[in-house]
């Protein structure tokens, strides 16, 4: 059976988070009834990032097994490759679901786009294949403009954040770590994780100019981390908090007196990196054999 590499984006706005549950509206659920509708039979979706209720993606991906027929049966009667009938018909298939659940969407404008679609290895794991994870959160406090058209994407704030002092409490958070003070652990989960960056800075140009702006790339997060790295974060930047409770916080490995998990529409799944191909298996071997049931 071919595997399916697919990226997408999407507005978190209206969703219930990724994962399907059952009576909400929510990205797998749309996304899995809309290939369904395509390809003509069921599908089982595995994906790189489960984001939380509200939240964004700007490069989600997701794998998922298709059987030769469907395929193949993709372009119909036209020349198109398959991958490029699948992209079409998925536009079409998503728009008209959020025209339906949201009726004032723009007619021809989803809140669910497939960007790319190929065909990968079988090794190709969205989950446990990926290296890295990169998200994003804006913070549109006193000093920054506040544009309503992006009010769904930028937490608005009314205190002066002192960006300074943020950035300075972020050094002790670097490394592998148990962030359990971060997460809402699973059963069976670890909450070890390997941040690689974390920075707080005010955009300088382009479109997020004047927002101050989280970036930050782990291995994988588990539960409400980054909101949680967020909420930290803000309390130091509004004065709350000294700047060395954020490691003080981690040190402490429970949950007694945990971060505060900051609102979720600030936050967008900016990027999901892959090995090169001759490297897929053992990245995914690897995951799998640190991790279970993580984010």
């Amino acid at each position: 059976m071919p595997r399916i590499r697919l990226d997408l984006a999407y507005d978190g706005t209206f969703f219930s988070g990724w994962a399907a549950q059952p009576g909400l509206r929510t990205v797998e659920g749309v996304l899995a009834a809309a290939l369904a509708t395509v390809l003509r039979e069921p599908v089982r979706l595995t994906v790189a990032g489960r984001t939380d209720a509200g939240v964004h993606a700007a490069a989600q991906v997701v794998h998922l097994d298709v059987s030769p027929e469907a395929w193949i049966a993709l372009p119909g009667r036209s020349e198109r490759r398959p991958e490029t009938a699948l992209l079409t018909r998925l536009a079409g298939v998503l728009a008209r679901e959020a025209q339906e659940s949201l009726p004032l969407t723009p007619r021809g404008a989803g809140d669910v786009v497939v960007t790319g679609a190929r065909i990968v290895p079988d090794a190709f794991d969205a989950r446990f294949g990926a290296l890295s994870r990169r998200y994003t959160y804006r913070i549109a406090d006193a000093d920054a403009p506040r544009d309503p058209a992006r009010r769904a994407t930028v937490l608005w704030l009314p205190d002066r954040l002192d960006v300074q002092a943020m950035e300075a409490s972020t050094a002790p958070l670097l490394g592998e770590h148990d962030f359990l003070s971060y997460c809402k652990p699973r059963q069976g989960a670890t909450t070890i994780r390997t941040l690689r960056t974390l920075t707080w800075r005010r955009a300088a140009g382009g479109p997020d100019a004047g927002l101050v702006v989280l970036s930050v790339v782990a291995d994988a997060f588990c539960h409400s981390m980054v909101r949680s790295l967020v909420g930290a974060g803000l309390a130091v930047g509004q004065g709350r908090k000294p700047v060395s409770w954020p490691g003080e916080l981690l040190g402490a490995r429970t949950r007694d007196g945990a971060a505060p998990v900051a609102p979720p529409h600030g936050l967008t799944l900016e990027e999901v990196v892959y090995p090169d191909d001759d490297d897929l298996a053992a990245r995914a071997e690897r995951a799998r054999a640190t991790r279970r049931l993580t984010c």
